[in-house]
């Protein structure tokens, strides 16, 4: 019984060290914590938030932050280094900031891709603006291969074997061709066109801007005029149509919703079909993106066909293959029909003509 007694006490004793032990590694640790952002980044943001006080260099925007789950660990979990005395004075570089100690898995297949060694994680990301890839708007995914690779050089290099090299660009951003990212769907961004007026190259509208032409209403509503998180065809044609956003204009990118970090060339983008043929079924699903104030993108779904009905709800996109659009090509094949009768009919009478004079001179007639 005594024996019993002792091994039910140590036990409880051994429970209650691992429980303290674990307890106080917590509270050692800068707060690794994936809970909310209350109390984990106030002090920081006290001076980082303004921009007077810390320059641009050292500036955060608050609201884009706190939306990352960078927040929700805290800013000590990184910068360690600037919780001493003396900050900010002092500024001593952290030795704890590594994004392999959390991103494990995507540093291990950077570190086999084409770019490893040549750019780092900072090169790509701004870590106070973490986004998922669905949140994230294609062209500004393309900005950030343009931190090192020039525009015109890759525009000249893929004009040597890409038909309409520019355009395809514009509607593609990098990785869907560079890496091996999945699930592509159609995005839909509202575009506003800057410089000269009918010449003024499009480029993505951002919050501030919509939210001045939407007004007190909500810059989905712009489109969404029923409000039922849903877009039709008919409300695509209304806000392309609309005199009330002039200036204003939707495009459509093909974006990857599940992208990886192997860069390198696949030969398989090369080949046309890839897009162009009886491609995945979610090259025809769509969304319409609009832009939140905190940096991100919000999704909404819209009616199948609008990649399909290319006057109206894309202008300025049209898919071959599965996502063609089947009465154009009915019309196409009739015009090429059409412009085969005459040659076709005129031969066919020629044949028959000199069957009948040859004929005649034989005296058969």
């Amino acid at each position: 019984m005594n024996i019993v007694r002792q091994q039910r006490a140590l036990l409880f004793i051994l429970t209650i060290g691992i429980t303290l032990t674990a307890t106080s590694t917590r509270a050692a640790g800068p707060g690794f914590s994936m809970g909310g952002t209350e109390g984990k980044n106030g002090k920081c943001l006290d001076c980082h938030a303004t921009q007077g006080k810390v320059g641009s260099k050292f500036f955060i925007d608050p609201v884009q932050y706190r939306h990352t789950n960078h927040a929700k660990i805290g800013c000590p979990a990184c910068h360690d280094g600037a919780v001493i005395a003396g900050h900010p004075a002092v500024r001593k570089v952290s030795t704890k900031t590594d994004c392999r100690i959390c991103h494990t898995d995507i540093a291990e297949e950077y570190a086999r891709s084409g770019h490893a060694g040549k750019a780092g994680c900072n090169g790509c990301h701004n870590p106070h603006k973490a986004k998922t890839p669905t949140e994230i708007c294609g062209s500004d995914l393309n900005k950030m291969c343009a931190g090192c690779h020039n525009n015109y050089a890759i525009m000249a290099s893929h004009a040597k074997w890409l038909p309409q090299a520019e355009l395809h660009i514009e509607m593609l951003p990098c990785i869907t061709c560079h890496t091996g990212s999945v699930n592509y769907v159609i995005n839909l961004y509202i575009i506003n066109r800057q410089g000269i007026p009918h010449l003024g190259k499009f480029v993505p509208a951002g919050y501030d801007e919509l939210k001045r032409v939407a007004g007190k209403k909500d810059i989905l509503a712009m489109i969404d005029t029923n409000g039922d998180n849903y877009i039709s065809l008919a409300e695509l044609r209304n806000f392309n149509t609309n005199p009330d956003y002039k200036g204003l204009h939707l495009q459509a990118m093909m974006t990857p919703e599940t992208v990886t970090h192997s860069f390198r060339i696949l030969d398989n983008r090369r080949d046309c079909l890839f897009c162009h043929a009886s491609g995945p079924g979610a090259m025809q699903t769509s969304y319409v993106a609009v832009p939140k104030e905190d940096g991100t993108f919000r999704k909404v779904l819209v009616e199948k066909g609008a990649v399909l009905e290319s006057l109206n709800s894309t202008p300025d996109f049209y898919m071959t293959g599965k996502t063609r659009n089947s009465i154009l090509n009915k019309i196409g094949l009739l015009i090429i029909l059409g412009g085969l009768v005459m040659p076709v009919g005129h031969g066919f009478f020629r044949f028959l003509s000199r069957n009948i004079r040859n004929r005649k001179e034989n005296g058969h007639e």
